[in-house]
């Protein structure tokens, strides 16, 4: 009895300090946000280039909101897909304005446990999610430098040859992974109390279709908002770069590692204003306007839930 008290006080505390920290998040990135400037960025653009952009990134984010709809066949829970499919867009929004741990995890588990997952389902279900992203991205990644189509600075240590052999190592990383999900004979390890199978063959090619799927389609947006004749494997090339260089800053929505990577790595091929005023028109596209429709979304999705909870509890009582 004890230990139930202890674990509802708990889950109620942080219930308290989730809601708390959603408007301090928000208001720290509005504070931290040029808002004159985006405004220009947005202002530079026709109606119907930025209809288009929009569109395009609504696209991607429902390529990877069909992340947990391969969550779910591979879980086998029952929640249908008009249930999923927000609770993916909204994690997916929050993941990319305020990190991993916020988006990724802390809201996957609050928003599935309201809607009546337990933990070890959404644990497998952020996973497969985790899985079906950096897979992608190593395939299509992998490709991109292991064919030499991003043409780094002299400065790089790395250079053109170890981009390319860290290229091939990626493409064998997925290409293992894929065949072992179509091949291995055990499927299944125990790790403490966790159990880890790997998902079907049909499944596993899924996952990486759509992983790479979503960052060509991120790297499609930035090369519609960009000026000029630009050669769209070097945008995609360089998206891919700026997305380890941002994930190894740790800096929430890679503010300044996504511009430092381009400019960097574009320079001579298209004007400095041009470059960040194509970023930032990006950035609003797919960062900021999404987030707004996210929080409407979450509200949305916490109020059905307090709802459904209210229904259980009168049919308890019925019965």
């Amino acid at each position: 009895m004890e230990r139930k008290t202890w674990l509802t006080w708990g889950k109620r505390l942080f219930t308290l300090l989730f809601m708390l920290m959603i408007p301090v998040l928000l208001y720290y990135l509005a504070r931290n946000l040029d808002w004159n400037e985006v405004r220009q960025s947005l202002l530079a653009y026709k109606p119907g280039t930025l209809i288009v952009g929009l569109g395009l990134a609504l696209c991607s984010y429902l390529v990877f909101a069909s992340y947990d709809l391969l969550g779910r066949a591979y879980t086998g829970h029952k929640l249908p897909a008009r249930q999923v499919l927000p609770v993916a867009f909204v994690c997916y929004a929050f993941n990319l304005n305020f990190t991993t741990w916020v988006g990724g995890v802390a809201l996957r588990y609050r928003l599935y446990g309201r809607l009546g997952l337990d933990n070890a389902t959404i644990t497998r279900i952020l996973t497969l999610g985790l899985l079906t992203n950096w897979m992608g991205y190593m395939l299509l990644a992998g490709s991109v430098f292991a064919m030499r189509l991003v043409k780094l600075p002299e400065s790089w240590s790395v250079g053109a040859t170890g981009l390319q052999l860290i290229g091939v190592l990626m493409i064998a990383v997925s290409v293992g992974y894929v065949l072992a999900c179509g091949y291995a004979k055990r499927r299944t390890w125990h790790i403490r109390k966790h159990e880890i199978t790997l998902p079907s063959l049909r499944l596993a090619l899924c996952q990486v279709a759509l992983g790479a799927s979503n960052w060509a389609l991120m790297a499609v947006l930035i090369y519609w908002l960009l000026p000029g004749d630009v050669f769209y494997p070097s945008i995609l090339g360089v998206l891919l770069i700026s997305c380890v260089a941002g994930v190894v800053a740790h800096i929430p929505a890679g503010l300044g590692v996504l511009e430092t990577v381009f400019l960097a790595l574009l320079q001579g091929q298209l004007s400095q204003g041009s470059l960040v005023a194509g970023l930032l028109g990006y950035r609003t596209l797919y960062y900021l306007i999404p987030l707004v429709l996210a929080v409407i979304a979450y509200l949305i999705l916490e109020k059905r839930a307090k709802a459904l909870r209210q229904q259980d509890k009168a049919q308890l009582h019925k019965t």
